[in-house]
């Protein structure tokens, strides 16, 4: 069927097919939240589902293409259309294949019960959904072929109750407009569940025993609790009326007897039960979860906007429970004007002016502070112009170009790939630039714009994820959110000495990746370095570089800081005079190691460099070779490394860049010649493996780091490092873009990971998630045995 939408790997475009309640809860899954997982039945099944009902009525017949002009004010026949529909329904046949699918995929939670959640949304721009609560209801069913059929035909066929055709045809919405999807999550026991509700006067938090189906129903006045706004203080609470709860049913731990005295409802998939005079006299949610969800609540409604619902619920997992999120309700919301759509490559938003720089044009010597810079690609020499802009487009480049790596690190929003971006957009134009979701709007007016439940300030230049009194990056880490311990060591990729301030307040452990080409592009005044060589000005280079160097040494002291040496390419700096052969202009050119064996005395500075450093007592610096293609070229390296006197202090460490895919085969080879560590450049390894050039945005679809192949490599890494004794890290961008991956890295025994500093938080918790899993899991084996 391929129809089946992760909800931790939905993507913006996959809103229409996911519909607004998976978009927003796959947003904040993805952020880091406690989600429960779940897969989305896309609205492209609902619409071949329909499409397969055989009926001799034309207007079930044209039923996709119909829009119901009914006389709503003729009840009597309203009900008698909106019988027949759902009948319609009802009776359908659901492809055998859809529903193997689907179960194959659920089954996979090992749970007994699922539940079934209506999720919609409009193709019309000119449309806005309004609040629908009431109108569809959730549906639980167990985990069988069977029972996954009847739910799905269930909550299909709400869509056409007469109350549903009231209100569609009241808002003056088509029925074809209506994208149909079904978020399939599992329904696990809980301690209590409920609902947090918060807006600019203050938040409340509902609770009752088990699962939230009683407050749903109405069968249960919850526990409330007032939160006073800002402060997180409750103001006041009071205890609800409880005298019924929701479980799953398990009919194997449940006796005959347990059976008669409950009521068993939905292919027997939940059971209600009385609550004791003991529990109804108590307050259902444990007071060691109440501040949990205080904080994780304010810290959405921060991020949201001005109105905003969740519910949790705190499952009874062993050893410990959990609080997870089960749904996100955010208010309707205003489309701005679309202009264009590309790549989203640096999350944040901002609106301010566009300043456009066209291909014919030179790169510019300076550009105003706050604008967004539009321009057909950026190259990592245009680092030291890129401080002060607020937002960048580009019409080339993918998501691990070096323009949106630049743009990541800098914590400026950022599109790639953007097509006609320099004809479509004037310099002075006002824009709304979405990092987000890839997308650029004009013709916005003051005030506030809720975009899929989010708000977007348009009366001030604002980024986002920016502190506007140092104009420096702020990374969204809140200091009240209470994070688990991890084993796996987190570091971070970093270039620039004007952000250690910022990035060592994050839960890091070191620097996997200081990337030396970015770092040096603030001192080299526009010249390859060996322009200063043959200028005679060596010193100078050595002190400034040194100097460049210490300040990350001292400011991440004692932690680690793999330094790795300079990896020039010409298309990546083409204001510099290279003055050497075609070759470099080619994808890969004579850069990494291979270019210290051509000419090594910009290589030997470097290391001048890190062995004044370690001599003046900075012990923390370690050196990473990049690109390197052969044993003899790290050989050669190694050398070169022995004769600077860097391996005379025993902590030293001289790693490689593991991304050039003869490393499969040699290192076992490249351990015995000295190689003391490896970190994976999930990039350049993508791009040698598949053969994708990662500069090209038109190729993005099949620049793939979860194809198969690149994961078996990555896997084969890390197995490898570990036999041969060694750390293994991986510092690419494939662990920011995809952290689904990481349950894999840390099951294969990744030692660190290393992100961009906008990605440290939500790799963090992606981390503490595998890492849990595996804990449980092997509990589980051990109960088992």
């Amino acid at each position: 069927m391929d129809k089946l939408y992760r909800l931790d790997n939905i993507k913006p475009q996959d809103r229409a097919q996911v519909g607004d309640k998976a978009f927003y809860l796959s947003k904040i899954m993805q952020r880091g939240y406690p989600v429960v997982p779940g897969f989305v039945v896309s609205a492209d099944v609902w619409r071949e589902f329909l499409e397969t009902l055989n009926s001799s009525e034309s207007l079930v017949a044209d039923l996709p293409y119909s829009s119901l002009h009914l006389d709503v004010s003729n009840w009597q026949q309203l009900q008698q259309v909106a019988g027949r529909l759902r009948q319609e329904i009802i009776a359908g046949s659901v492809p055998h294949y859809w529903v193997s699918e689907i179960f194959q995929a659920a089954k996979t939670w090992e749970g007994k019960c699922l539940i079934l959640r209506p999720s919609l949304s409009i193709s019309s721009g000119n449309q806005v959904m309004g609040n629908i609560s009431g109108l569809l209801e959730s549906v639980f069913c167990v985990c069988n072929e069977e029972a996954i059929v009847e739910g799905l035909k269930q909550t299909w066929s709400q869509l056409f109750r007469a109350r549903s055709l009231l209100y569609w045809q009241s808002v003056g919405i088509n029925l074809q407009h209506i994208n149909f999807a079904v978020l399939v999550q599992p329904v696990e026991n809980a301690i209590s569940s409920g609902s947090f509700q918060a807006d600019t006067s203050g938040a409340e938090i509902e609770a009752t025993y088990g699962l939230g189906v009683a407050i749903n129903k109405g069968e249960v006045l919850p526990d409330v609790y007032y939160i006073e706004e800002n402060t997180g203080i409750i103001q006041e609470q009071q205890l609800g009326n409880k005298i019924l709860a929701y479980s799953v049913h398990d009919p194997i731990s449940v006796t005959a007897e347990e059976l008669q005295s409950r009521l068993i409802t939905d292919h027997n998939c939940l059971f209600s039960y009385l609550l004791s005079e003991e529990q109804q006299k108590k307050y259902a949610l444990p007071e060691e979860f109440l501040q949990q969800i205080i904080i994780l609540g304010n810290q959405l409604f921060s991020e949201i906007g001005t109105k905003l619902t969740i519910k949790w619920t705190i499952t009874i997992n062993i050893p410990t429970p959990k609080l997870y999120i089960t749904q996100v309700n955010v208010p309707p919301f205003l489309i701005p004007n679309l202009l264009l759509k590309g790549i989203g490559a640096a999350r944040g938003r901002i609106t301010a002016t566009a300043y456009v720089i066209l291909g014919s044009q030179p790169k510019p010597s300076q550009i105003a502070k706050g604008v967004i810079l539009i321009a057909p690609a950026i190259t990592p020499d245009w680092l030291p112009l890129l401080h002060q802009i607020g937002g960048i487009i580009t019409e080339k480049g993918g998501l691990t170009s070096h323009g949106a790596i630049l743009a990541r690190e800098l914590g400026i929003p950022a599109i790639v790939s953007a097509k006609n971006a320099t004809n479509l957009i004037q310099t002075g134009e006002s824009l709304l630039l979405d990092g987000d979701r890839g997308e650029v709007y004009r013709g916005l007016k003051e005030g506030n714009i809720l975009k899929d439940g989010e708000k977007i300030s348009l009366t001030e230049n604002k980024k986002e994820q920016f502190d506007h009194h140092s104009n420096q990056p702020h990374y969204g880490l809140s200091n009240t959110k209470i994070l688990p311990m991890i084993a796996t060591q987190l570091l971070v990729n970093l270039s620039q000495v004007n952000l250690i301030e910022t990035v060592r307040g994050l839960p890091v452990d070191g620097v996997g990746l200081l990337r030396s080409e970015l770092m040096i592009l603030n001192i080299l005044q526009g010249q390859n370095p060996h322009v200063w060589l043959s200028n005679g000005r060596q010193r100078e280079l050595l002190e400034s570089l040194s100097e460049e160097i210490k300040k990350f040494a001292i400011g991440f002291a004692p932690q680690p800081i793999l330094y790795r040496s300079l990896d020039w390419r010409s298309q990546d700096f083409p204001s510099f005079n290279y003055g050497v052969n075609s070759a470099s202009s080619s994808i890969l050119g004579e850069h990494g190691t291979w270019s210290y064996v051509k000419n090594s005395a910009v290589f030997e500075l470097e290391l001048q460099a890190l062995a004044r450093l370690q001599k003046n007592g900075y012990s923390n610096i370690h050196l990473m070779l990049p690109f390197v293609r052969t044993v003899e070229e790290f050989v050669f390296c190694r050398r070169q490394v022995e004769e600077a006197g860097l391996t005379e202090n025993p902590h030293f460490q001289l790693w490689i860049m593991a991304e050039v895919p003869s490393i499969l085969f040699l290192l076992p080879e490249y351990i015995k010649a000295g190689v003391a560590g490896i970190s994976i450049g999930t990039n350049d390894l993508t791009q040698l493996i598949l053969g994708v050039d990662r500069e090209k945005g038109e190729l993005a679809s099949i620049f793939d780091e979860r194809h198969p192949a690149v994961m078996g490599a990555i896997f084969q890494l890390i197995k490898m490092a570990k036999d041969g004794g060694i750390p293994c890290s991986i510092c690419g961008q494939a662990p920011a873009l995809y952290p689904e991956i990481i349950d894999k890295l840390v099951e294969w025994g990744i030692s660190s990971i290393s992100v961009e500093p906008e990605a440290v938080e939500r790799t963090y918790q992606a981390i503490a998630r595998a890492e849990q899993r595996l804990i449980l899991a092997a509990a589980r084996k051990l109960l088992g045995n």
